[in-house]
């Protein structure tokens, strides 16, 4: 949901000519111009990039760091983890800090082999056996495709790929909302995954306390009629360089973490503000107005449902009922492990306190009082106060 930050961010800057944008700070971040696999290159790691075809046709970017910079590549297989973004972001969202504090990278160093996806519509996973993105049945999409198809199909292609039947899964956000969808509802890939690492959950989404998720409140109707129906906040160069440029300028740079606040919750000293500019360069990275819809659907609801196509017939053509199922998180048998923040104004505790009594098999909690919804993966303390702890419970659960 970075958008909104990027949207206000320059319209607060909007008085501002193009020339004195780009003389506000010559020097940014070179990574900002990267890629997820020139980020890995880039700091030493062995990358790989795979292209994974889903069963309805969606043909999706993976990355890989097969092993840390202290291991050979002959040391034989190692234990395999995927990592699910949030919305609005791509695979590079789990490297954007150094090395020393990238959950990423960490984890290649502690001996793992780290796959990282992106979810259809963004700026990597873009394309289709048979669509173009120009049409709007490409962007015919939510989280519930995500979970039907872009997860088995990657999870399908890992297995694959390395030999190793079961993997750990770690999404943060909308992340964690495609595992517990994709979890609960098909046993087989459940059995698949070793433990499921939730970081900021998104299930229920009924208390968000910060000013921009008012946005929900606007009608379908007038969400298409602004943004239309196809994909929204698409990556686009010239607002990246703009962004990033505003982001990595000492004055400026301050609205950029104080709009950030607003929107996720309370916690600057905690980031490091001098890689602003590459947390922006990789988002808003797209998504289909239809997965914008989805979310909507759960705001202030009691419910976790399937996508609401708006009217009976429809529902009934895509599920064979006239409501959108109830996804049932009981079902799911995964050992799971949730971090929730307590200055999260998205996911905040109250809504974690609700789903929390639904996870049968909650192997481990940890609210962490001062934390926003960034935190997860930008937090300075993340490596010891949570990182060190997800890699000591995947050595448990081995």
């Amino acid at each position: 949901m970075m958008w909104l930050f990027l949207t206000t961010t320059c319209l607060i800057c909007g008085t501002l000519n193009a020339g004195e944008f780009f003389d506000l700070e010559n020097a940014v971040n070179p990574e900002v111009w990267m890629n997820t696999s020139e980020i890995i290159t880039y700091n030493g790691y062995p990358s790989e990039e795979h292209e994974v075809t889903t069963k309805d046709g969606y043909i999706l970017l993976v990355n890989r760091i097969p092993y840390g910079r202290r291991h050979a590549r002959s040391t034989g297989p190692r234990p395999v983890v995927y990592m699910q973004h949030a919305l609005f972001a791509d695979s590079a969202y789990w490297l954007e800090n150094f090395a020393n504090g990238s959950l990423g990278f960490l984890l290649a160093d502690a001996g793992y082999d780290v796959w990282m996806g992106n979810s259809r519509g963004n700026t990597w996973s873009r394309k289709h056996k048979t669509l173009s993105e120009t049409q709007e049945e490409f962007w015919a999409f939510s989280f519930d495709e995500m979970a039907r198809y872009d997860l088995p199909g990657i999870i399908d292609f890992i297995v694959n790929k390395t030999g190793q039947e079961k993997l750990y899964f770690i999404g943060h956000s909308l992340g964690t909302t495609i595992g517990f969808v994709a979890f609960s509802t098909m046993p087989e890939l459940a059995q698949r995954i070793k433990m499921n690492f939730a970081l900021g959950p998104v299930i229920s989404f009924k208390y968000p306390t910060g000013i921009f998720t008012s946005f929900f409140l606007l009608s379908n109707s007038a969400i298409k009629a602004f943004f239309g129906t196809k994909g929204v906040f698409l990556e686009d160069e010239k607002r990246k360089i703009s962004s990033t440029k505003i982001c990595n300028n000492k004055i400026l740079g301050v609205m950029c973490s104080e709009v950030m606040s607003l929107w996720a919750g309370f916690n600057k000293k905690n980031m490091n503000t001098s890689r602003m500019d590459v947390y922006m360069s990789h988002a808003p990275s797209g998504s289909s107005i239809q997965n914008i819809l989805h979310i909507k659907q759960l705001y202030r609801s009691d419910e976790f449902r399937a996508y609401d196509w708006g009217s009976e017939a429809e529902n009934v053509h895509h599920y064979n009922q006239s409501r959108p199922p109830l996804y049932d998180l009981s079902a799911m048998e995964v050992p799971t492990a949730i971090w929730a923040g307590g200055h999260d104004v998205l996911v905040t505790p109250r809504d974690v306190a609700k789903v929390l009594p639904q996870i049968r098999n909650l192997r481990y909690f940890k609210l962490l009082p001062e934390w926003n919804h960034f935190d997860f993966v930008w937090g300075l303390d993340a490596p010891q106060r949570m990182y060190s702890k997800i890699i000591a419970l995947m050595k448990a659960y081995s």
